[in-house]
């Protein structure tokens, strides 16, 4: 009854690969700004045009989404095969569209966000967003995803306040959070051991 109602091949090696990627994309942000001789040369406090470095910052965080994105999607297709199940079926296609409206919303709010010059907020905005959109697919897989999403939503609200530490907060939300669940998914779900626990 639940295989009819959840997608339940999610795996958790698309989590450990998307957190990798993540704190790459971090590292290389942290890397890269540092090399930089002040913020003010980045100019990410105004509202002119964007600058190149910008331009790179925003090409790391997509780089590391669509390498999150493949990963995610090859290693459910790969666990859902060694199931014997389709991978596209009704609870994976409602997983798809409640997950893809909150972080298409949240896209084009970033978008806004980076046009007006307000790329302090880009950082919260990012995780709140990723953060609902675990909420809403969450009814669709796994209870933990809940779970998960709840602290993406926390820590986009902790790094809208201490706006001054935006890289640490994207690396423990996108890369850290995303080893854990991933690793919690692997041992607990995929090798079907204590279930109930995170259900």
């Amino acid at each position: 009854m639940e295989r009819s109602t959840r997608f339940l091949s999610l795996s958790g090696f698309s989590g450990i690969f998307a957190g990798i990627f993540a704190l790459i994309g971090a590292f290389f942000a942290w890397w890269y700004i540092n090399q930089i001789d002040s913020i003010i040369s980045l100019n990410i406090w105004g509202t002119g045009l964007i600058s190149n470095p910008v331009f790179i910052l925003i090409l790391d965080g997509l780089l590391v989404f669509v390498f999150a994105l493949s990963g995610g999607i090859y290693f459910s297709m790969r666990k859902a095969k060694k199931q014997g199940v389709s991978f596209w079926t009704k609870p994976s296609k409602l997983l798809l569209i409640n997950f893809l409206i909150p972080i298409i919303s949240g896209g084009f709010f970033c978008l806004f966000l980076i046009i007006y010059g307000f790329y302090i907020m880009i950082v919260p905005a990012s995780l709140m967003f990723y953060g609902l959109a675990l909420v809403n697919a969450s009814k669709y897989t796994f209870n933990a995803t809940l779970y998960f999403g709840i602290c993406e939503i926390i820590l986009g609200i902790l790094s809208g306040i201490f706006v001054g530490y935006g890289i640490w907060f994207w690396a423990l939300g996108f890369g850290v959070l995303h080893i854990v669940y991933g690793t919690v998914i692997y041992f607990i779900k995929d090798n079907g051991t204590a279930i109930k626990q995170i259900e």
